[in-house]
């Protein structure tokens, strides 16, 4: 997605590259986000930065010469030296006359993140055990969903609400008597007309975003950057309710089916939600495999309970039995069925997800998406019509303490093994339906990350090319909420329709402005479309919103602009970090502060350790300076390293080629005036690798003072800090135990 402003060195990432080619802003997945790509003006700032160093710096080639160390870590003992975790790549050919490199580079192996330290090979060890081998960046192409396997990962969220959305409807319409739940045929057809207006609203999405297109991205790009950000805070309560409220009707499912284990069910839902994070962690791929199955299943036993059960009305003539007796205790108006309306809408949850991961399908996406859309859309309507029928025939009541769901199944197949077929299916799908979330969440908060509006952190992937953070972010509030409201659906309701219906309202909002601006072929039909989803989403959340108030609606009606009011926050400051850390044109920024010359190591080093070396004459050192982002903050540690009159290397960590012949090219703009290694990290780990790298320099010449010249970003509040990488203590730890290496902390220091 486009980003507001011009993306500069040290900015908050930008969208990855240009703008879609078919329309929209591109919402493909990469590891390459968190390094932005360089504009003119960027490269002529950093140019005018380099020619002022150029008057106080000596030649390149003599900080290389000068260099104790092989920095490409071409030399003999390997194994001893640690160099056994880095391999060469050869990229093409060497330095060219017009500065430009595409020559040889060191790559990472998947040893190399593992630490030195016995805690550190053992926490390797662990991950490895817990969430698999790590993926190269490049296997994100293969980690993609073929259309079977999408339904099933995709698809749970939405499909598994019929088993709570009919309870929800009904719960509402028996507090006017057992006699009149005889409307939740009008109601649920009418839940129906809105399912599928919102289904046939996001198939345009899909076609009009073939890169992807979540709410956020939607609304973002045709309405407005405010507008994305609410529909982005309106999905992230979705997410999290979601995982509470399938999880807690999962464990309804298993109570009701057994009820001796009732007393259980926050554990049995925290140890659920526990092994959905353990699943995710392993991969999208990983994932769908455990978690598709019992989405099939489930829909294969709701066809079982409502053929058996029309048949069993086709036999009675299609009337209905009369359900239990149950007093009034509302009376029957307007706002008690718009109440009920509003609960049954819950059975929608879910719809947008696979909207918003286009780009996890195999090519090609966009009509794979359209036609898994399409298929999801006809089943929740078939599967959520024909529960609310046989409901009705069955007399079916939402009282006591076992569900709709498994009262019909009573009625409609008996007892025994079917019985135990759909409550095992349902309890099944009920838990993984929350995995539909650890998709969507985890990928929503890079796109807002993306854009500066979330912490970078969120731009990682982790091992498996998860979202490692997301994940973890997405359980936690979840686990919280379900237990706060002890494990049961019913509080949980009136807070779940409000998020997610606001970001449908929007969506299909910026679709209507999207078609009425481009007037692209069919746009009007596809308008009409989107309308009409715009105007009967905007109605729920209105509904919603005033009948469901006081039951906790007003929870999600703080949170969602609360949610807002932090995302701008978090931007303003990436906005005040860019302005401080972009080299500007006009030659601001530092440069060397004294004149040098050429630095040579002196004569007859002494042979002794470094930390044996107690005379200042016996010293001789070199530094090394981690540099993730060219911006003055990192010209600022290569400037302190450069005044020290010692030889200087730089290194950069890039997870990816790509990312990597970025930073030279900045690099090159700058004016190349020192040493750079380039070290490709294909499994994403940042951290180890450099430590195994220093650290293998170091051991060439034990003999010579290895310091580390980190720069560090200062932030003037405590809540900033989790929006930038502080890894200066990381390396630390990684570091400590190796006589002979000083690391050295450059602030700079951030404007309040």
């Amino acid at each position: 997605m486009n980003r507001d402003g011009v993306p500069v060195p040290g900015s908050p990432p930008p969208a990855a590259g240009a703008p879609a080619p078919e329309g929209g802003p591109d919402a493909t997945v990469t590891p390459n986000a968190q390094l932005p790509e360089l504009d003119q003006a960027a490269l002529r700032g950093l140019a005018e930065v380099g020619r002022g160093w150029s008057r106080s710096m000596p030649a390149r080639e003599l900080w290389e010469r000068a260099l104790p160390v092989d920095y490409s870590l071409k030399f003999a003992s390997p194994r001893r030296s640690g160099a056994g975790r880095f391999v060469r790549i050869h990229s093409g050919a060497a330095r060219g006359g017009d500065g430009d490199y595409d020559g040889d580079e060191l790559e990472a192996t998947a040893r190399a993140g593992e630490g030195d330290s016995r805690s550190g090979r053992v926490t390797y060890a662990l991950r490895r055990v817990l969430i698999g081998p790590a993926l190269r960046s490049t296997a994100i192409a293969e980690e993609r969903l073929g259309r079977l396997m999408a339904l099933g990962v995709l698809s749970p969220d939405a499909l598994s609400s019929v088993a709570y959305g009919p309870q929800a409807m009904m719960a509402i319409l028996v507090l006017a008597g057992a006699g009149e739940l005889k409307l939740s045929l009008p109601i649920g057809a009418a839940l129906a007309v809105l399912m599928l207006s919102v289904g046939l609203g996001y198939r345009q999405v899909i076609r009009a975003y073939p890169h992807g297109g979540g709410s956020y991205i939607v609304a973002s790009d045709s309405l407005g950057r405010l507008w994305g950000l609410l529909a982005g805070a309106g999905l992230i309560t979705d997410y999290i309710l979601t995982v509470a409220i399938s999880v807690a009707s999962g464990v309804a499912a298993i109570t009701s089916a057994i009820p001796s284990v009732s007393s259980a069910t926050v554990p049995i839902g925290l140890v659920v939600i526990v092994l959905l994070v353990a699943g995710n962690l392993r991969g999208a791929r990983e994932a769908g495999a455990a978690f598709a199955a019992p989405t099939y299943l489930f829909v294969i036993a709701i066809a079982v309970i409502v053929i058996a059960g029309l048949i069993k009305a086709a036999s009675h003539g299609f009337h209905s039995v009369p359900p239990a007796p149950h007093r009034a205790t509302e009376s029957l108006g307007v706002l008690l069925v718009l109440r009920a309306f509003a609960s049954g809408a819950t059975a929608m949850t879910g719809i947008e997800v696979i909207s918003n991961a286009v780009p996890v399908f195999q090519p090609p996406e966009e009509p794979h998406a359209r036609q898994t859309l399409g298929v999801m859309i006809g089943l929740l309507i078939a599967m959520f019509v024909g529960v609310v029928l046989v409901a009705h025939f069955d007399g079916a009541s939402p009282v006591g303490n076992q569900t709709v769901l498994s009262e019909i199944a009573h009625r409609s197949v008996g007892g025994g093994v079917a019985y135990g077929f759909v409550q095992l299916t349902t309890t099944l799908v009920l838990l993984v339906a929350a995995n539909s979330a650890f998709n969507g969440f985890p990928r929503l908060l890079y796109f807002i990350a993306r854009d500066g509006f979330a912490p970078r952190v969120f731009l990682r992937m982790g091992d498996r090319l998860a979202f490692t953070t997301g994940i973890l972010v997405l359980a936690v509030p979840a686990a919280v909420i379900y237990a706060a409201f002890g494990g049961q659906t019913s509080p949980l309701i009136p807070l779940f329709a409000i998020g997610v219906f606001l970001a449908f309202t929007l969506a299909q909002s910026a679709m209507v402005a999207y078609w009425w601006r481009h007037r692209e072929r069919g746009w009007r039909p596809a308008l009409a479309t989107n309308l009409v989803g715009a105007g009967l989403s905007g109605l729920v959340v209105v509904i919603a919103a005033v009948t469901k108030f006081t039951q906790g609606a007003w929870i999600v009606v703080l949170l969602v602009p609360l949610l807002v009011l932090g995302f701008r926050r978090v931007h303003a400051h990436y906005e005040r970090a860019r302005e401080a850390l972009t080299p500007r044109p006009d030659g601001s920024g530092p440069t060397p502060r004294v004149r040098i010359a050429p630095p040579q190591l002196a004569p007859g080093v002494s042979q002794r350790l470094a930390e044996a070396q107690d005379e200042p004459n016996q010293v001789h050192s070199f530094a090394v300076v981690p540099v993730a982002v060219l911006d003055l903050a990192a010209l600022h540690a290569l400037a302190y390293a450069v005044s020290l009159g010692q030889p200087v290397l730089a290194v950069h960590i890039s997870p990816t080629d790509e990312e990597a012949k970025r930073f030279r090219q900045a690099w090159t703009a700058w004016g190349d005036h020192l040493p750079l290694e380039l070290v490709v990290s294909p499994y994403r780990a940042t951290v180890a690798p450099l430590a195994n790298y220093i650290a293998a320099l170091h051991n060439q010449r034990p003999d010579v003072t290895l310091t580390l010249v980190v720069p560090e970003i200062v932030v003037a509040r405590g809540w900033q800090r989790i929006l930038h990488n502080r890894i200066s203590m990381r390396l630390r730890a990684a570091l400590i135990a190796y006589d002979g290496i000083v690391i050295t902390i450059v602030p700079f220091h951030l404007p309040t």
